[in-house]
């Protein structure tokens, strides 16, 4: 896979957005909602309403995602 980030838009309230992530994060982050069974702008939704502001969504995407396989 690339080590370059590549840029996907997303919908967050009602408007889009580009998320640029390293295609391993996309990956994982597609699982992720797969497993969840949720489509993935909702599981970015959910990942931003839970965010603080002093972090950005990419970063609070990479940490979910890192998270989310720690507790498995």
């Amino acid at each position: 896979m690339s080590l370059r980030p590549v840029k996907h838009s997303v919908t967050l309230k009602g408007h889009r957005t580009s998320i640029s992530l390293e295609p391993e994060f996309w990956a994982a982050l597609q699982e992720i909602a797969r497993v969840r069974n949720i489509p993935i702008n909702a599981l970015t939704a959910e990942i931003d309403a839970e965010r603080g502001m002093e972090r950005g969504l990419a970063s609070a995407i990479r940490v979910y995602v890192l998270n989310w396989y720690r507790d498995q």
